[in-house]
């Protein structure tokens, strides 16, 4: 049961300024133990920034912090976390080889500590069974799931004795069941006595998991708000300035003439075992097909087939009646299909080249950028500006690293480029993934406009609401295999879970549990 909660961090007047951007500026916050305190914010608020000063991984420029009254100063995470402030990042930071126990003991760096495994592991034992963390001390980190890594993490804070815990986009990597395990485990943490700070840009996550949330927008402070005492809509209000649009509106679908087409497709995955398992499908022009499922059951794999990236062992790819089975990527990116990567830093950007050359990476060997056999640099600046303005990048400049934009900032930049350079065939896997609510807007609204314009779009998503929101039709993928085609508008969602788990849409309607939505 709660006891009262005291306050245990203040941050006050915190300032850091990067090349070209000010992050945080002169940001004020209260932390309070036996509470879970929401950071949330757009892509590029500060957020991550500010967690960053307070778990000792930056120097504020100008400002204090103070831990239950006294002034303390972090030099490195060490210092914060011997202060019993720890993090976890949304990139883990653990050994795969090691088990969950060698993990743990690598990150006890004290000098002079005699530490005995079996002792570690104990204890382990007894942080697990006290939090709910269900972690095997044995297993190795390359076993265990995304959700039971991020635990491993926790459990390393825990372990060194932190009071106080920041969770940056914890849910960005989990499944739907993993996020509500984990909300379980922060209230319980919450519920001991630890202040839990939880960097977030999703209003779900707000909702259910905290008490009070801080909105940042552009590095300052907008609002500090009890969670049960505001809305969605006003927290998206907050956090860009303006109302959101929660449903788009979609107009009725006019399909024309067959764009792609998948026929008896099969391929493996990296490990050489099935990915695709005859896979049929045809998406014509104007019309958005999505592609549900658990990640892990082959839309990579589909993604990368019809790209260029993946050989298939059987079956044809056509584009426009042209055979690209097995092309290279070049080949396909000529037959007009264009590829949004889920990876945008791995796989969509060249992260340390300015904004201009990701930008024009698909366009400079067409006119007007090339004349005859010379690059016009002209051109290039026209052509960058062009699509900055249209696709509302924000960049301090063209010349910027698009290693340094944000998140929604780094899809429109793909986005931008793709969509310029797609000839009426759009690959789109994840389009709004850790995008923040007006960033996750703006992407579906121009996915939107490219289906009015003709566009033929697979869409490539884990969000069920915006697989309906935006999709003609719905196929449903399950190890590799399509469990059915579906109209997500008379469809319930529990059908489609059904077909997520296993269960082919014709073994459903057999069993008479398809019910159309009023």
């Amino acid at each position: 049961m709660k006891t009262s909660k005291e306050l245990a961090v203040q941050m006050r007047g915190i300032s850091k300024h990067f090349p070209g951007i000010l992050a945080n500026d002169g940001i004020d916050l209260d932390v309070y133990s036996h509470e879970i305190l929401a950071l949330l914010g757009e892509n590029g608020a500060g957020k991550t920034t500010l967690m960053n000063i307070l778990a000792g991984l930056y120097k504020p420029d100008g400002g204090q912090i103070f831990l239950k009254g006294r002034e303390v100063e972090f030099h490195s995470p060490k210092d914060a976390i011997e202060h019993g402030i720890g993090m976890v990042h949304q990139h883990f930071m653990l050994v795969e080889s090691l088990t969950v126990t060698e993990n743990i003991i690598l990150s006890l760096q004290r000098s002079g500590m005699n530490l005995h495994a079996n002792q570690v592991k104990q204890r382990i034992l007894e942080l697990s069974s006290q939090y709910h963390l269900l972690v095997d001390p044995d297993a190795s980190i390359w076993q265990l799931s995304v959700g039971e890594q991020q635990r491993v993490e926790i459990m390393r804070l825990l372990y060194r004795g932190a009071e106080t815990l920041i969770l940056d986009e914890p849910t960005a990597v989990l499944t739907p069941e993993e996020a509500t395990d984990l909300a379980k485990i922060l209230r319980k943490m919450a519920d001991e006595g630890k202040a839990v700070i939880l960097i977030t840009h999703k209003l779900n996550e707000v909702t259910a998991f905290s008490d009070r949330v801080t909105v940042l927008r552009a590095g300052h402070v907008v609002s500090n708000l009890l969670t049960k005492e505001t809305t969605k809509k006003e927290l998206a209000r907050l956090m860009v300035g303006r109302d959101i649009l929660f449903h788009l509106e979609k107009k009725k679908c006019k399909a024309g003439n067959p764009v792609l087409q998948l026929e008896h497709v099969h391929a493996t995955n990296d490990k050489g075992l099935p990915a695709l398992v005859d896979v049929n499908l045809q998406i014509c022009a104007g019309e958005i097909l999505g592609v549900a499922g658990v990640a892990g059951n082959g839309q990579r794999e589909l993604a990368e087939a019809i790209a260029g990236l993946r050989h298939i062992d059987q079956g044809k790819i056509s584009a426009n009646g042209q055979d690209i089975t097995n092309s290279s990527p070049f080949k396909v990116i000529s037959a007009g299909i264009s590829h949004v990567p889920g990876d945008r830093i791995g796989v969509g950007l060249a992260s340390n080249l300015p904004v201009s050359d990701n930008l024009v990476m698909k366009a400079y060997r067409n006119p007007p950028i090339v004349q005859g056999q010379l690059v016009k640099k002209k051109s290039i600046v026209q052509f960058v500006d062009r699509l900055i303005n249209a696709f509302n990048i924000k960049t301090p400049s063209s010349d910027t690293p698009a290693r340094l934009l944000s998140g929604g900032n780094q899809q429109r930049l793909i986005l931008a480029r793709e969509i310029t350079a797609s000839q009426g065939m759009l690959i789109a896997v994840y389009p709004s993934r850790g995008l923040d609510v007006g960033a996750t807007e703006s992407v579906r609204s121009t996915l939107l406009e490219q289906r009015e314009k003709g566009s033929a779009i697979l869409l490539i998503s884990e969000d069920l609401e915006e697989i309906n929101q935006l999709s003609d039709r719905v196929i449903v993928m399950y190890e590799g295999k399509i469990m059915g085609t579906v109209d997500p508008e008379t469809t319930p969602l529990e059908t489609i879970g059904l077909m997520m788990a296993g269960q082919p849409l014709s073994a459903i309607e057999k069993h008479g549990k398809v019910e159309q939505s009023a």
